[in-house]
């Protein structure tokens, strides 16, 4: 019996294993790339040790795009939109899943409603409104437009709703105001919510392509993706360089990741003790 259960155990770990591999090596074979030239990005079999070109590479980025400023661009939109998006849409949870209030269920259900709206369809009116605004080419323009994000909202509210609202009827008895409320008893519990919508903002924000590539018509301005999308030429492609801006453009994430996870554990280890 007791072998049987080590060999299941070790079936298990073998599995998981070969998916570990499956999910590390797009990620090893992007920064193999960043070290080596283009002519050795396709060989058969291919090259799968680190080069010596890293250097090279990241010097003709940066003289292609000017790789600094297009990660403070990046950083510094993505990083103002989750703090400002995460405000408005937790506040405009709050208030639909915990206040009493007539159309209530109507406004939550124009949020359901407008998720199945496509993206690309509100490009246009989106561009003309800013176009009329004079505000092209800005950061506003690239924060502003999905600052009320309706999945954020929902998944915020879902969470809000699970928060027993008797303990909120004691602290008002107690003489706590509504702000008070929310910021020191409610909000506290929704680290587990607030972390997942944040990566979820931050991501979403980070590799949003299509808008930037609309609005923005600067170099000087470009985020991530529009910068590594002027790369691809069309005929000829320097790998190596395009490698070196993946690698760039996904340490961000990861580290963005890794401490909101912090967070995201602790907070539901702190709600299990409770």
């Amino acid at each position: 019996m007791k072998e049987k259960v080590i060999s299941q155990k070790l079936l298990l770990y073998l599995f998981l294993i070969i998916f570990l591999i499956i999910s590390i090596f797009p990620f090893y074979w992007m920064f193999v790339g960043s070290t080596n030239d283009t002519s050795k990005m396709f060989t058969s079999p291919p090259t799968l040790t680190i080069g010596s070109k890293m250097a090279e590479n990241f010097s003709n980025l940066d003289g292609s795009i000017g790789i600094w400023r297009v990660l403070f661009n990046s950083l510094f939109v993505s990083l103002t939109f989750v703090a400002l998006a995460l405000t408005v849409c937790t506040f405009a949870a709050y208030a639909l899943a915990k206040f009493e209030f007539k159309g209530r269920n109507f406004i939550f259900m124009t949020f359901l409603l407008s998720m199945m709206i496509p993206y690309q369809a509100t490009i246009i009116p989106l561009f003309q409104m800013f176009a009329n605004m004079d505000m092209l080419n800005t950061y506003f323009a690239l924060i502003a437009p999905r600052l009320c994000f309706p999945f954020a909202i929902f998944l915020m509210r879902q969470n809000f709703l699970s928060f027993p609202t008797a303990l909120m009827e004691s602290a008002r008895i107690d003489g706590a105001g509504e702000f008070r409320i929310f910021l020191r008893i409610v909000l506290p519990s929704m680290k587990p919510a607030l972390a997942a919508t944040a990566i979820y903002l931050f991501m979403m924000q980070w590799n949003d392509f299509m808008w930037p590539l609309v609005v923005l018509s600067s170099g000087d301005m470009y985020t991530f993706p529009v910068a590594l999308s002027s790369l691809i030429g069309f005929s000829i492609i320097d790998y190596g360089q395009v490698m070196a801006g993946i690698t760039i453009a996904t340490v961000p994430i990861i580290i963005f990741f890794l401490l909101l996870q912090r967070h995201f554990i602790s907070g539901m280890l702190g709600s299990a003790v409770k």
